[in-house]
């Protein structure tokens, strides 16, 4: 619960800080600024993508050898 409430707080913080931000910006020079841009939460779902794997024998000799040195 607690996570969610950090979550709807941040989506009303960023939303009028984009406001803000899109208000005193130069249109000529700078794209509009999106609520996702200042919001935190948001910044951390876009890094979940996941990774494409296309040789998974890489991934099996990493982790199966036998340790050097012992």
């Amino acid at each position: 619960m607690a996570e969610a409430r950090g979550r709807d707080n941040w989506a009303h913080t960023s939303a009028v800080l984009a406001l803000v931000a899109n208000v005193n910006r130069d249109p000529k020079k700078t794209r509009a600024y999106k609520p996702s841009d200042f919001d935190p939460y948001s910044a951390r779902d876009k890094r979940d993508e996941a990774i494409e794997v296309t040789d998974m024998a890489v991934l099996k000799d990493a982790f199966t050898r036998p340790k050097e040195g012992r």
